[in-house]
């Protein structure tokens, strides 16, 4: 992710009704925090839209991933996927050895893609979610 990525990916934030960070905050990643690992897929390698984007936060040896979200015409062509396996690449370059993220409950074709990955249900926080209100599940990953 680039800085002139940053218009396209709260678009693709927007319309998948993610919860808003906005483009302050992902530029603050990209500029001052060197421990995110931020991704965007493009339709090609010369500067293509961006169809999708990854965010994390590396932490010791814990990632966490934080959104990822692909444009709604460009689901289940393994974009997602292919975001989720660069980011789990580039967290065990960091040296993290697991990975927790949370799931909206009622996100069953998200769960399905990392239980895929090999995430396991871990728990559960009550309304965690806001616009609408839902319960998250709980995500982890054990790279080694």
């Amino acid at each position: 992710m680039r800085l002139d990525c940053l218009e396209e990916v709260v678009d693709i934030e927007e319309t998948t009704g993610l919860n808003r960070w906005g483009y302050d905050a992902y530029q603050r990643e990209l500029i001052n925090n060197p421990s995110s690992v931020l991704l965007v897929a493009r339709l090609s390698e010369s500067g293509g839209q961006v169809v999708g984007f990854f965010a994390g936060w590396t932490v010791e040896d814990e990632m966490h991933i934080n959104n990822i979200a692909t444009r709604p015409e460009y689901r289940r062509m393994g974009i997602g996927e292919g975001l989720c396996e660069a980011g789990l690449d580039e967290a065990r370059r960091r040296g993290v050895t697991f990975v927790l993220l949370e799931v909206r409950a009622s996100n069953e074709t998200a769960q399905l893609l990392y239980r895929k990955l090999g995430f396991k249900f871990v728990g559960r926080r009550r309304d965690y979610y806001r616009a609408p209100t839902e319960d998250a599940f709980v995500m982890r990953l054990e790279l080694y």
